[in-house]
Formats: C-alpha cells, structure tokens, sequence
C-alpha cells in the first residue's frame, strides 16, 4: 500500500464516489456490464460489479478498496510522489475523469511534456511550479473538461462543487505541509479572491446584457433601415457572453464558499 498523503486524499474522494447503490437501470450495477445481464451487486465507493464482478460489492470495506485506487489510479499518476495538494487534486481528477487525462493536464500545468505518462520530468517540474497556483490551475482545466461533456447540464452542480472543494483542500493539505505561518488566513484570502472575481464577473454580466438590450439597434441600421438579422445575431452572441460570465461567476462563488469553509475549520 502506498504511503505519504494517500491515506489523507482517499477519503474526500470516497466521499464523492458515494456508498452503496443498486440502481436497476445502471449498467454498471449488473456484473455483465448491461441491464439485466448477469447479477445486481450495485456499486460502491465508486467501484461497479460490471468492472468487479467477482467483488461483493455491498460488503466492501475501505481496507479493501484502498488498494484498488492505490493500484489503478494513485501510482498511473505518481502521486506518492506529487506535492501535497497537488497529489489530492491530480487523483480525484484522474479518479473522476481518467488517469491518462488528468496526467496530461497536470503536464501542461507544470509545463512537463503532454504524453498522458508521469515519468521524473514530470514530477520534478512539478516539485519546482508554484504549487498553489498548479492546483488552482489543474483545477480550472478539470473544470473546462467537464463542461464540454455533455452531461454537463444534468451533473453540472455536483461536479463544480466537487472540483471547488477539492481545489481548496488541495491548498489547504499544501498550506499545511509548507508549515505557513496563518494557514486559516491564507485560506480566507484566498476565499476573498475568489469572491471578489465573481462579483466582477456579475457586474460584468449584468453590463453585458444591458448592451444587448439598449444599444442593438444602435448600429444596426443598413441604408436607413433596421437590419434584424444583424440585431438578432448580436443579441444572441451578447446572451452567450452574458450566461458564460454568470456561469464562471458562480463557479468562482463556490470556490470562495469551499475556501471559506475551510478557513473556519483550520
């Protein structure tokens, strides 16, 4: 079993991927790895009967799933020996979304050559970056994967609390290990941060759609006459501004509620 910041960093994972369920219309729960076929056994602690069929998945002990995310999931991306922080967000990341992703993402992070493999070059760009800001970054790639999917809509919230959460306590296991002198500030500043980027993104936002509906017809006028197509099309290019920033907005509103969070437990 691997050693270091794993038995730390399992267990906020863990408490994502969820106990016991035995959903009927998961195919995962089925041992064959389709409805109906084979045995129910569910899953648990993110591991499926259809990946584990021969596991008795409702009986299923942390003791005994340690070593399959230990196996499968923290030595692929070398963990044992990233930064602390920066390991947690690097595993959750790979555990959620695949190793070879996260590895990459965490390459070009720490500027390590993109190849999905974390070798010594790797570690030891990454033992050298700027470990706070790798975390926030690795966090906001991750963050820019999932929504690109197209799931998105339906798992949009649980996923960007998740990615908020862990990028907080990725900062706070780095805070800790680098002895810092007031770790509960350094969290609050960071919280302060994150709020204050969201209050401008809605400020934004907010001036954003006032332009659309005060000046579209401003310059949208062709040889004396309204041009619709134009207004129309410049409206719906300013909406999209508009959503995107009231998205990040609130992505950055719960980066500073996770920091914040934090900061009074510290």
């Amino acid at each position: 079993m691997a050693k270091g910041n794993m038995s730390a960093c399992l267990p906020i994972t863990l408490a994502y991927e969820g106990g016991f369920t035995s959903d009927r219309r998961d195919p995962g729960n089925w041992t064959g790895g389709a409805v109906g076929k084979g045995r129910l056994k569910g899953t648990k602690y993110g591991i499926a009967a259809a990946s584990y069929p021969n596991l008795d998945i409702a009986r299923l002990t942390i003791a005994e799933v340690t070593p399959i995310y230990e196996r499968n999931y923290w030595r692929p991306l070398g963990a044992e020996a990233l930064p602390s922080g920066l390991d947690l967000v690097t595993f959750d990341f790979g555990v959620n979304s695949g190793t070879v992703r996260a590895a990459k993402a965490l390459q070009a992070v720490v500027g390590a050559t993109i190849d999905g493999v974390i070798g010594s070059d790797t570690l030891k760009k990454a033992a050298a970056s700027d470990v706070k800001q790798a975390i926030q970054s690795l966090c906001a790639r991750r963050l820019g994967f999932l929504q690109g999917l197209k799931t998105w809509a339906t798992f949009r919230g649980g996923w960007s609390k998740r990615v908020a959460d862990v990028e907080a306590r990725g900062v706070a296991m780095w805070l800790a290990a680098s002895a810092h002198a007031d770790p509960k500030g350094a969290l609050s500043e960071e919280a302060a941060k994150a709020d204050a980027i969201s209050r401008k993104q809605r400020r934004s936002a907010g001036g954003t759609t006032a332009l659309a509906t005060g000046g579209a017809g401003s310059n949208a006028a062709v040889g004396g006459e309204i041009n619709w197509l134009l207004i129309a099309g410049g409206v719906a290019v300013v909406v999209v501004v508009a959503r995107l920033l009231v998205l990040k907005a609130r992505q950055n509103r719960e980066r500073a509620a996770a920091y914040e969070a934090l900061a009074k437990v510290s």
